[in-house]
C-alpha cells in the first residue's frame, strides 16, 4: 500500500466549477453592501428557503453557508474565537459556533465596540462583514441545534429582532407503507410543511410591508428546477467508470444550487458542468488518474480539508464518486416542483434533508447509490459536532456490509473545525479498508 502522499497530484477537477466559485464570491460581495443599498436582510439557517426570500425582495444570508465559506478559506478562527469568548463551547455545532461568532463580531462592529479578540484583525474583517439582520428565519429538519442557534443569535442582537421558526417533522418511516417519498406519513407531513410555508409568507409580508410576489417565486423555481435536472443528469453520467467527475466536484457545486438566486445564470452553470462531463466521456478523460476504487462519502463535508482530502483519496487511486450530503440534498427531486404552484414541492424538498430520515429510508437510499455507482467502499466522516449526521452511520455500515458486501471505514473530522481531524488515523483506516477490498477481489477470482 502506498504511504507517501502527494508525490504528485492525481486529481483532475472540473474547470467549469470555477464559474460557480465566481458566482458565489459575487453573491457574498453583494450581501456585504445590502444595507448601503437600503435592502432588508434576513439571516436563516437550515433548508434552502432562499426562493421565498427572493420573491419577497430580500437579501438573504445562509448561516451554514457563510460558516463553510470561512472554513474553506481557513478564516473561521476569528469568528470561533469570538464565539468562544461569548461562551459557546467547542462541542457545539461548528456551523452554529462560527455563525454565532460572526453575529458577535457583526454586532460589535455595528456598535464600534472593542472585541477583545486580538492579533487577528485582517482575518476578522471577513467574519465581521455580514450586514446585521432585520429578522431571522429557521427551517431545520432533523437537527436539534437549529432553533437554539437562532435563539442565541436573537440574544446577541439584544432580543429585539423577530424570529420565525418553520417546523419540519421527522420522516420516521415507522408505518407499514412508509418509504422514501411514499406512504401515508409522506402525505401527512407534506401537508403540514406546506402549511408552515404559507405562514412564513404571511410573516414575510408583515416584515417587508408589501405583498408577496408569487410570480417571482414561480419564475425562480422554474430556473431552480431546470438547474436541478441538469445537475442530476450530470451526476448520472458519473456512474461511468472511471468517473469523469467526483464527489468533490459536486461539493464545489453546492453553493450555487443551495442558496444562489434562481435565475438563468444558475441554469447556465449546471449546463456548463454537464457539457464538460459529456466532453470528458467522449475524450476518455477521468477525474482521478488510475482509478482502482470507487468510494461513497457519508457525512457533511470537512470544509477545512476540501482540497487536502481530494488529493489524498486520489493518491490512493480512490475516486470518491457520490455522497449522502451531495446526492440526497439540494433540490434532488425536481419532478416534485410544480412551477405554477411550487409551495408543496418546496416543502417536500425541505423534508428530504438527509438528516431527516429514519433508518429505513436511509438504508434504501444508501443501497440505491451503492448499486448505481458500483461502490467498492464507504468513507464515513464522523462529523464531530453534527450528531444528526453521524447517529445512523454504524447501522448504515452494517447494512452495506450485510446487503452488498461493501467495506467501510470511519474517520473523525468536522464541518468547520479542523482540530477534530487526525491524519494518521485517516491513513491507517483508509489503507485497512482498501486492503480488505483487495482481499475480497482476490477471493472472488478463486
Amino acid at each position: 500500500m502506498q504511504t507517501e502522499l502527494f508525490q504528485k497530484d492525481k486529481t483532475n477537477k472540473l474547470s467549469s466549477t470555477r464559474v460557480g466559485g465566481k458566482m458565489t464570491a459575487d453573491y457574498w460581495e453583494n450581501i456585504f453592501t445590502a444595507k448601503e443599498r437600503g435592502k432588508h436582510v434576513v439571516w436563516y439557517n437550515g433548508a434552502a428557503m432562499n426562493p421565498l426570500f427572493q420573491a419577497a425582495g430580500l437579501e438573504w444570508c445562509h448561516g451554514e453557508a457563510f460558516a463553510a465559506r470561512l472554513a474553506a478559506q481557513h478564516l473561521e478562527e476569528p469568528a470561533q474565537a469570538a464565539g468562544a469568548e461569548y461562551g459557546y463551547i467547542g462541542e457545539l455545532c461548528s456551523y452554529a459556533r462560527t455563525h454565532l461568532g460572526c453575529a458577535v463580531l457583526t454586532q460589535q462592529s455595528r456598535t464600534e465596540s472593542e472585541t477583545g479578540v486580538v492579533g487577528l484583525l485582517d482575518q476578522k474583517e471577513l467574519a465581521a462583514k455580514l450586514p446585521a439582520p432585520d429578522f431571522f428565519v429557521n427551517g431545520y429538519a432533523g437537527c436539534s441545534t437549529g432553533q437554539q442557534w437562532d435563539a442565541m443569535t436573537y440574544r446577541v442582537f439584544d432580543r429585539k429582532l423577530p424570529v420565525f421558526n418553520v417546523s419540519l417533522p421527522m420522516l420516521w418511516g415507522n408505518k407499514p407503507d412508509a418509504g422514501y417519498m411514499r406512504g401515508e406519513e409522506w402525505v401527512e407531513v407534506s401537508d403540514y410543511a406546506e402549511g408552515q410555508l404559507r405562514e412564513l409568507i404571511t410573516f414575510l409580508e408583515h416584515q417587508t410591508g408589501r405583498p408577496f410576489d408569487w410570480d417571482v417565486l414561480s419564475e425562480s423555481m422554474s430556473f431552480i428546477k431546470r438547474a436541478s435536472e441538469l445537475r442530476l443528469e450530470a451526476m448520472q453520467l458519473c456512474t461511468h467508470a472511471p468517473t469523469p467527475a467526483t464527489y468533490w466536484d459536486w461539493v464545489a457545486s453546492i453553493a450555487p444550487i443551495n442558496f444562489l438566486p434562481g435565475n438563468q445564470a444558475l441554469v447556465d452553470y449546471f449546463a456548463g458542468v454537464k457539457a464538460e462531463i459529456e466532453q470528458r466521456l467522449r475524450d476518455g478523460v477521468s477525474a482521478v488518474k488510475d482509478e482502482r476504487y470507487r468510494v461513497y462519502f457519508d457525512g457533511i463535508m470537512n470544509w477545512n480539508k476540501l482540497g487536502f482530502l481530494t488529493r489524498k483519496f486520489a493518491e490512493y487511486d480512490v475516486s470518491v464518486v457520490a455522497g449522502r450530503y451531495t446526492h440526497e440534498s439540494f433540490w434532488q427531486e425536481p419532478q416534485l416542483i410544480d412551477v405554477d404552484n411550487p409551495l408543496r414541492g418546496m416543502a417536500q424538498h425541505y423534508l428530504l434533508c438527509p438528516l431527516n430520515h429514519g433508518l429505513k429510508n436511509l438504508q434504501e437510499l444508501l443501497l440505491r447509490r451503492l448499486d448505481e455507482y458500483a461502490i467498492d467502499g464507504i468513507a464515513f466522516h464522523s462529523t464531530r459536532t453534527c450528531r444528526a449526521m453521524t447517529n445512523p452511520q454504524t447501522m448504515l455500515a452494517k447494512t452495506a456490509e450485510r446487503e452488498r458486501g461493501v467495506k467501510s471505514f470511519f474517520f473523525e473530522g468536522d464541518v468547520a473545525d479542523a482540530s477534530f481531524y487526525n491524519d494518521e488515523l485517516f491513513d491507517s483506516r483508509l489503507e485497512a479498508m482498501l486492503e480488505a477490498i483487495d482481499v475480497q477481489r482476490t477471493k472472488s477470482l478463486v
